[in-house]
């Protein structure tokens, strides 16, 4: 059941810039939206990439993400519509089915395939990738796979729902906590004309991004379309994040805590140095990967 809450901000964030996503393909061909790019990685730490898919079209996401590794950081997949299935190397599988996700710790290192369960209807969701602190990137992969079911939902007294995914909005406890990076993750309905506000602390680096219709967001009332993403100013004095909806409108907002340590990547594989990043082709190329041992948590 939904949660009747207020609006708490008193001094909203401004927006500092405004990013339209980027067509691309990724996997077997698999047509997507690059929204956030290593180059705004240092800029929005702890997270890396930002991917939003979504087609009616099979053609465009019918290959899926076959085999492929990861190590150093967490995927987060977030599945607005359709089914994918989950396989890893040690063997452990879950679908991903409308409004579930899964938060995926690859840690030291696994392999493990995205395949749509469907040869028709609309594919759509988003996968966020949020950075480990150094001393957690070898850490044992794990993964929770997370029904819709379970994410808690709250509801202003404006009529906006809010699928809390991870972190705290209102009072209201998300699905997933998670230490270090401190994640933010929720999904926010609006109707026309209606307000949300969220508090957020100054020294989180966080944006927003919409994926229905449109918005404003600050206390400039920035006009921010769909598609597009608004990363906020890290202002001392403000306290939140406010954002109206224009039309009926639905965006995600995201925010964490910076780990404020170097980044070093090379495809999918995020780590601190070089050096580290020359290990893990080493360690993948000997076929380590294959031998993870993936935990599937509660």
């Amino acid at each position: 059941m939904s949660k009747i809450v207020s609006n708490t901000v008193k001094n909203a964030r401004r927006v500092e810039r405004r990013v339209t996503g980027r067509p691309t393909s990724d996997g077997a061909g698999v047509r997507l939206t690059r929204v956030l790019t290593q180059p705004l990685q240092r800029r929005l730490d702890p997270f890396l990439m930002l991917d939003a898919f979504g087609s009616d079209n099979p053609g465009d996401y019918i290959g899926g993400f076959p085999d492929h590794p990861h190590r150093g950081f967490e995927t987060v997949t977030y599945m607005l519509a359709g089914r994918m299935r989950h396989r890893d190397s040690a063997g452990h599988e879950g679908l991903l089915t409308n409004g579930g996700v899964q938060w995926m710790t690859a840690g030291s290192g696994l392999i493990h395939s995205e395949l749509p369960e469907q040869e028709e209807g609309v594919m759509e969701g988003f996968q966020l990738w949020v950075n480990l602190p150094a001393r957690n990137k070898m850490v044992r992969p794990a993964y929770r796979d997370i029904p819709s079911s379970a994410i808690p939902e709250l509801t202003t007294e404006a009529g906006v729902t809010v699928r809390v995914i991870a972190g705290e909005s209102h009072g209201v406890q998300g699905a997933v906590q998670r230490p270090d990076t401190e994640p933010l993750y929720l999904d926010v309905h609006l109707p026309a004309g209606a307000s949300f506000e969220q508090v957020v602390p100054a020294d989180r680096n966080a944006f927003v991004y919409v994926y229905r219709g449109s918005v404003t967001v600050g206390r400039e009332n920035e006009g921010v379309p769909v598609q597009n993403m608004a990363i906020l100013a890290n202002e001392a004095d403000a306290d939140g994040i406010s954002v109206r909806a224009v039309e009926d409108a639905r965006l995600i907002l995201i925010a964490g805590k910076p780990l404020n340590e170097p980044i070093a990547q090379y495809g999918p594989f995020v780590m601190n140095t070089g050096a580290e990043i020359e290990q893990t082709l080493r360690d993948y190329q000997a076929g380590h990967f294959h031998a993870a041992k993936v935990v599937q948590e509660a």
